[in-house]
């Protein structure tokens, strides 16, 4: 026979009531009162219908994943570090792809909200950093989460987790000039993303830094992809004046620059350094193993679900922003000792 809560009323000595606010984790029960329930919840395996739960009353207990990526991992790891904090803290979760280029987007987000009982979002690029999406959400009163490229938050409407892009960057490109590379071609990512133009800038100030001119015939417009890295390093190399390293804006982009370049019978690391960003498997799937800056994905993601739930039940008295800064990598496609 299934296990239900007035069971666990019962051997806990306590109303439904309260093992419901024990359940929905509500900071007002006492200590010795929620021991005791927890208590009886394992001692009868007691597995709450966490949909059930929502419809028996005016709290819901989903969060949405909103996502426009073509990177895969990325959305991967993002979907496993939502779900493993979800779990934690017994919540459902709906993931809900769409394109962020659609002219009806911000009635497409609205509209999910409302016939799912969304309790809150977590936002992750180019959703995170559109200004409508994001109003949108503010005016509903749905509580959100944002994870963006950047260092500062230029409002308080929400709690967010930061990267910082332009560090991460500045230290990838100084590592290369550290190797005595002067001439160092930029593959760029989806214009739409601001991690593209945080990870340019930092590229460009390192360079600047250190007394080399910024030649715009060695960044490439480009996108996301494998096939974009193929292609800007097929540009680049075409160049009168080659580049001796290329910075793919993320490993996909590297690891097709690399592809693209050994085409080309260019070896790597002697005569072509590669780098990327994120850490993704694809650094990691090719030969040499490309040098990048680890983004922890998983991690900002379950970062991000914990603000986010904290806010919906109010535990968190003001919103909250956390800072990651990406950190250097360095494997063969950039040092030749490695």
């Amino acid at each position: 026979m299934k296990v239900t809560i007035n069971d666990v009323a019962k051997l806990s000595g306590v109303s439904i009531k309260t093992v419901s606010r024990v359940i929905n984790k509500e900071a007002s029960v006492r200590q010795a009162t929620r021991e005791k329930v927890l208590a009886a919840v394992s001692e009868l395996n007691y597995q709450p219908n966490l949909a059930a739960r929502s419809l028996a009353g005016t709290s819901s207990y989903t969060i949405a994943y909103i996502y426009d990526n073509p990177n895969a991992y990325y959305i991967i790891d993002m979907q496993n570090g939502i779900l493993n904090e979800c779990r934690k803290q017994d919540f459902e979760l709906v993931i809900h792809p769409c394109n962020s280029k659609s002219g009806d987007i911000v009635d497409e987000i609205s509209n999910m909200i409302r016939h799912s009982r969304i309790a809150g979002v977590v936002l992750t690029p180019p959703f995170s950093e559109m200004e409508d999406v994001i109003q949108k959400l503010h005016d509903m009163g749905v509580k959100f989460v944002r994870i963006f490229s950047g260092n500062k938050s230029k409002d308080n409407l929400s709690s967010c987790i930061m990267v910082n892009d332009f560090d991460a960057s500045y230290e990838l490109t100084k590592h290369l000039i550290e190797l005595k590379h002067k001439d160092i071609g930029f593959i760029c990512g989806g214009k739409e993303h601001k991690s593209t133009d945080e990870r340019l800038n930092g590229y460009k100030a390192a360079l600047t830094d250190h007394d080399i001119a910024i030649n715009n015939d060695y960044i490439v417009d480009g996108e996301y992809s494998f096939e974009s890295g193929v292609k800007g390093s097929e540009a680049l190399l075409q160049l009168k004046n080659k580049p001796t390293a290329i910075f793919g804006c993320n490993d996909e982009i590297a690891a097709g620059a690399l592809f693209g370049s050994r085409l080309q019978n260019i070896k790597i690391p002697d005569q072509l350094a590669v780098v990327g960003f994120e850490n993704s498997p694809f650094s990691r799937q090719t030969w040499p193993q490309i040098t990048t800056a680890d983004q922890p994905n998983q991690t900002i993601a379950e970062n991000a679900t914990s603000m986010l739930i904290s806010d919906i039940r109010g535990t968190n008295k003001e919103l909250v922003c956390e800072q990651f800064v990406p950190k250097l990598v360095v494997r063969g496609s950039s040092n030749k000792e490695e």
